[in-house]
């Protein structure tokens, strides 16, 4: 888990990322909240109590809450074509219904997702990201470690489980990237909202413009001139 304490506030209010040459992508990297997590979201929260007790648990949702508060306020103010701009966004699976669950999520208090519903409203399309095969099996997988009857067994299963979810990772970024390279279309800008574990490497087109205007990366995904 990340920590949101260790990351700087968005810097990016009141300027619009730049008009897009030929395909852009726009990477909003995101800190997942209690209410994205769905189904699970009442044993995440039980566990995350047991590793930093309630008031530790408190003190993060305070702080990733603060963080949403500034990007919804940053990307508010930006200037789009919404016209033009498909949204991308990460656990959302290519399925037919991503309108529906992202209704749902928003209902249950998902400010990501009420986030998606406000850009949609202006104009935006709403893309089916992930595939759903791949997020069945980080869900099975993160379920058996939430099932453990105690705290010593769910980590022993945690590091056991630890390096299929890092190739369940790469897997799914590689077909989000894929995703992105075969639906965004010319003069478009794809928005992106993705959990700050992710990273889609190479897998981008190198027609598509990458830019990092909320919390940029140490190491760019830009393309070098």
């Amino acid at each position: 888990m990340i920590s949101p304490s260790v990351l700087p506030l968005p810097t990016s209010q009141g300027q619009s990322p730049a008009e897009p040459l030929g395909r852009s992508l726009i990477h909003v990297p995101i800190i997942h909240t209690q209410a994205d997590m769905g189904a699970l979201s009442q044993a995440i929260k039980a566990m995350t109590i047991q590793k930093l007790g309630q008031e530790g648990w408190e003190r993060n949702v305070s702080l990733i809450d603060e963080i949403w508060t500034h990007l919804e306020e940053a990307i508010d103010s930006w200037s789009l074509p919404y016209g033009k701009v498909r949204l991308y966004q990460d656990g959302l699976p290519i399925c037919g219904r991503e309108g529906e669950i992202v209704t749902e999520l928003a209902k249950a208090g998902s400010r990501n997702h009420r986030l998606l519903l406000r850009l949609k409203e202006r104009g935006a399309t709403l893309m089916g990201t992930e595939s759903a095969a791949l997020l069945v099996q980080e869900y099975q997988l993160v379920k058996r470690v939430l099932d453990a009857a105690d705290p010593q067994k769910a980590s022993h299963l945690e590091a056991r489980y630890q390096a299929k979810s890092r190739a369940l990772l790469k897997q799914r970024d590689k077909a989000i990237a894929e995703r992105i390279n075969h639906t965004l279309g010319a003069d478009e800008i794809g928005l992106l909202f993705l959990g700050m574990l992710h990273s889609l490497g190479n897998g981008l087109a190198k027609d598509i413009r990458v830019t990092h205007p909320i919390f940029p990366p140490r190491h760019s995904e830009e393309p070098k001139p």
